[in-house]
């Protein structure tokens, strides 16, 4: 098991000390080891990437991976997206919900493939956006979605689908496995 994130970046006024992403805070505090590369094509990663021997990758806000990351894992690359795939594909999908006045949004779970946002959906949740209501306040609510059960259409799709590896993830300790709390 292992965490990638961002590079720390460089704070304070004269930009001298680095400050870590709150993933890899969360992932050192839980014995986790992180990976964050500059570029996501860079040789060392990959191949650090590739010694992690992943079945199974869960990516949540991220720019777009190259095909080398994303088809590594035997099991795939699983997604959640902010959105009810396939409308507002890409960058910032709630905001544009929230600007083009939509009523409903929700959460897509789904496997990454070639093109940005397209891949196989596994599961979608919905939610219906009151009026006069802020971007902030829908993300809250879309994070409540996933707290409440999106994260249990990854233990579906894999008890049903490939029980062995849903199996080995039931049996990783609580402590290093956060995903442990939602798989059922």
């Amino acid at each position: 098991v292992g965490v990638v994130t961002q590079p720390d970046k460089p704070v304070g006024r004269h930009q001298e000390k680095l400050q870590p992403s709150p993933i890899k805070k969360y992932a050192e505090t839980v014995g986790l080891q992180v990976l964050q590369p500059s570029k996501m094509k860079d040789a060392e990663f990959i191949e650090k990437l590739r010694g992690l021997k992943a079945d199974l990758q869960v990516v949540v806000a991220f720019r777009m991976l190259p095909e080398i990351v994303w088809s590594m894992p035997r099991f795939g690359t699983f997604n959640i997206h902010a959105a009810l795939l396939p409308q507002y594909r890409g960058a910032a999908p709630i905001n544009w919900a929230v600007i083009n006045g939509e009523t409903e949004t929700g959460v897509t779970s789904f496997f990454l493939d070639k093109n940005i946002d397209t891949g196989r959906i596994i599961k979608q949740k919905n939610f219906i956006i009151p009026e006069d209501v802020d971007v902030e306040y829908v993300m809250d609510v879309l994070l409540t979605c996933l707290k409440q059960g999106e994260w249990r259409a990854l233990g579906a799709f894999l008890k049903k689908n490939y029980p062995d590896s849903y199996n080995f993830i039931r049996s990783l300790e609580d402590e290093k496995n956060d995903l442990h709390d939602y798989i059922d």
